[in-house]
């Protein structure tokens, strides 16, 4: 799972992942501004962590890097060889020589944005001493069988949730000409370009515009569909696949909660694909895909009417302690009303709720809890013998909305 600050890392790896991956910030492809960020200050204490659960982190070092930026590498080795993650994610030929040379205890994985598409590509990074190999989302089932057929002895990863990029493998120019290069996708400061809304202006009618696709909501001509693989993880899994990846080091904390609950227990056998699949619709999406996976990605992996990820259950608090029976302070993320329904989730159980009392901590009982509020909810639960596990548990809308 995708680990955008320390509290994502942490209801990740709580909620079923295995193992996460983050990025210091000079050296990842996501740029990250909310939350305690991962950086240099703190990346041993993140593994540490990580460790402490039985989990694994894996940092990436995945930006396509000028001189300057191996220039930076250099005076980070030390910092990162403390660290000891237990993997590099690596894309540059350059930043793979460094690791190899002065960083030669810890793993390396091929990244992504190689755009492996091969056995022969496989072979040749296992050769230099790769690890593991993080395999092009344009591949199929079939290629995917195929290359693990062809090269036994390597670890291949795969992604199986989230958002795409509409270019090859993520290599794409759109956002660095269309910001006049303040916005370089591939050093981490994608603008998603894709995702913004056009319309046709025609040279000698400069004034005049005319939408691309006639709707109410915009021109989302380049706008990919998240990939969506949970009714496939346990053929891939059977296949031989050493890890399973999903994108998303920028969504939210439900988001990666929701998401790695969902597959964790389809992989686990106690919840069926098509209920995980349900679950996942409640997690923010643009719609889902299986992208290129069956073989034939085709135009409707595009949302041409949305750009931005919509839940299916809206995000409405983080618990924090039990404060007394069936009551629990929150931080709220979105407003609740009394005897609001809603559905109280954990990492093992959930339960459908009504929000009985809300107790605000200077003006007593009132009828709304706010967003940003720290206030006491008391729930009736459907579940009468359920227990909530407050330090990982999670508030939201229950049932789900059609978005799409």
């Amino acid at each position: 799972m995708p680990a955008g600050s320390i509290e994502k890392m942490k209801y990740a790896l709580s909620y079923g992942a295995d193992a996460v991956y983050l990025g210091l910030s000079d050296f990842s492809l996501r740029a990250l501004r909310k939350g305690e960020l991962i950086d240099e200050t703190n990346l041993s204490r993140s593994v540490r962590i990580a460790e402490s659960l039985q989990k694994k982190v894996y940092c990436t070092l995945n930006i396509f890097a000028y001189d300057d930026d191996i220039k930076k590498l250099y005076q980070t080795l030390d910092i990162i060889k403390d660290a000891k993650p237990h993997a590099l994610i690596i894309s540059d030929f350059g930043i793979f020589r460094i690791v190899r040379k002065y960083l030669a205890d810890i793993d390396i994985h091929i990244s992504t944005q190689t755009n492996t598409l091969n056995s022969e590509a496989v072979k040749f990074y296992r050769d230099l001493g790769a690890s593991r190999v993080i395999l092009a989302r344009e591949l199929s089932y079939k290629q995917i069988e195929k290359i693990r057929k062809e090269v036994a002895d390597i670890e291949l990863e795969t992604f199986i949730h989230g958002a795409q990029c509409m270019a090859y493998s993520g290599r794409c120019l759109l956002s660095d000409y269309l910001t006049q290069g303040k916005r370089k996708a591939n050093q981490g400061l994608c603008a998603q370009a894709c995702r913004w809304s056009y319309k046709l202006v025609e040279e000698t009618r400069p004034e005049q515009y005319y939408e691309i696709v006639e709707d109410d909501k915009g021109s989302h001509i380049m706008s990919t569909k998240d990939l969506c693989l949970v009714k496939h993880v346990r053929e891939l899994s059977q296949l031989g696949i050493d890890s399973l990846k999903v994108e998303g080091r920028t969504k939210s904390l439900y988001y990666v909660s929701g998401v790695a609950k969902a597959y964790r227990k389809v992989l686990d056998g106690v919840l069926s694909a098509d209920d995980a699949y349900l679950e996942l619709k409640k997690t923010g999406n643009r719609g889902f895909t299986q992208g290129f996976f069956l073989g034939d990605n085709n135009s409707t992996s595009y949302s041409y009417d949305i750009s931005k990820g919509l839940a299916g259950a809206d995000f409405l608090g983080i618990f924090q302690e039990k404060t007394g029976d069936n009551t629990y302070k929150l931080l709220m993320k979105n407003k609740v009303l009394l005897n609001d329904k809603v559905e109280i989730i954990t990492p093992n159980y959930s339960t459908g709720a009504v929000v009985t009392r809300i107790e605000h901590p200077k003006k007593g009982e009132i009828d709304t809890a706010n967003t940003n509020d720290e206030i006491n909810l008391t729930f009736d639960c459907e579940t009468k013998d359920w227990v909530c596990e407050s330090n990982w548990a999670l508030l939201r809308t229950k049932g789900i909305k059609e978005c799409f």
